[in-house]
């Protein structure tokens, strides 16, 4: 049984992201299963500084932030090497640290959380190397632990899987009804059609699938007039002027609105004002946005070769799709759009999200594994 555990981050409280919101949960959930079994719990995070913490997760008294000191973060954990039963890594980036601490102290357990297309690529000799001496690896979906042992030849008993949950501190809605404010901002009615899209909208990241929806918005106007596509997600200007390029070319700038980055206060009233959520992407590590969504109650059309399989539960709570397919993209949003979204569809959604994603369960998984 350990005694004491380190989790080691890039970053988990100064930035907003997939990973850094599955971090937030992890540590929160150790933090908890620290206190009940009395073992000793930290949270280093390389990039974060002192002040970035959000204490809702754990107290400060556990949480160390180098504010991209690396020279006090590597000497720190050179001091206290021989000190940790278990050490997570957070990222394959920091496999420095766990090579590291394994070397200078054998008898440590070294996890590694696996989430996507990090380790969906060529590795370095020294992140191989770290991956061969790796205790266990944790991955986010089936799919990641498949490129795991596809692509790197690793040990198939050290990777286990261990999905994303629903950020315990989330707001979620008792009641579905669309917020009037967004009603408003947006210049909706209740009864507009109202797709919805949140992801990072990097020049350099085309791969979400958000450039085919516009592509078949064209058509769906002519199925549902009055029909928007909400598109949200902070942008780089080159990635900004693409996407209105072909906002354009599809001839749907009425139906298309850019919001840009939206505040985390508003991201769940956004999925109330939606009927469906779409993002077809190719490379989700798993998408906690997908999980985010039906924990609001609202319907999800993902892709169907990559991670997103496992958030909607293999189909049972989602469409899964071709991305490169239009036709079958277009064809299930069109399904669910034709069947309005009813208060009891809404609320089945949310209790089955939470059924099967849900932080008691994760704890508990992680506990066993703790003590394995």
């Amino acid at each position: 049984m350990p005694k004491r555990v380190i989790l080691f981050t890039l970053q988990t409280f100064s930035t907003t992201g997939g990973i850094q919101k599955m971090t937030r949960t992890l540590a929160h959930s150790l933090h908890l299963l620290a206190e009940s079994n009395h073992w000793d719990f930290k949270l280093w995070s390389a990039y974060d500084s002192t002040n970035d913490l959000m204490p809702q997760y754990l107290p400060a008294k556990e949480f160390s932030g180098f504010g991209t000191d690396r020279i006090a973060f590597v000497f720190k954990t050179l001091i206290t090497a021989k000190k940790p039963d278990i050490v997570i890594i957070s990222h394959i980036n920091l496999a420095i640290i766990g090579l590291l601490i394994k070397t200078l102290n054998p008898k440590c357990k070294v996890w590694l959380i696996a989430h996507g297309i990090e380790v969906w690529r060529p590795l370095s000799f020294i992140k191989l190397a770290f991956l061969k001496r790796c205790d266990k690896v944790l991955c986010v979906s089936n799919f990641t632990r498949q490129q795991m042992i596809s692509r790197h030849n690793a040990d198939a008993g050290v990777c286990q899987v261990l999905n994303n949950v629903v950020d315990p501190f989330i707001k979620l809605p008792v009641t579905f009804s669309k917020p009037g404010q967004l009603l408003k901002r947006y210049g909706l009615t209740a009864n507009t059609p109202v797709i919805f899209t949140l992801t990072r909208l990097a020049s350099t990241e085309q791969y979400k699938g958000h450039d085919q929806v516009i592509k078949v918005i064209g058509c769906l106007k002519l199925k549902f007039p009055g029909i928007k596509y909400i598109l949200s997600g902070q942008y780089d200007p080159k990635e900004e002027i693409r996407i209105r390029k072909l906002i354009t070319a599809a001839k749907v700038d009425e139906q298309v609105i850019l919001t840009g980055f939206i505040a985390e206060d508003e991201i769940a009233d956004h999925f109330l004002l939606a009927d469906l959520f779409v993002l077809p992407s190719k490379k989700e590590g798993f998408g906690i946005v997908f999980i985010e969504a039906l924990a609001c109650g609202l319907p999800v059309v993902c892709g169907n070769a990559d991670g997103s399989i496992d958030a909607i539960c293999n189909g049972e709570l989602g469409k899964a799709v071709n991305a490169d397919d239009l036709v079958e993209l277009e064809n299930a949003i069109s399904d669910c759009l034709a069947n309005p979204l009813t208060q009891e569809r809404r609320q089945y959604l949310q209790q089955e999200c939470l059924a099967h994603f849900n932080e008691n369960d994760y704890m508990n998984k992680l506990e066993k594994m703790l003590n394995s």
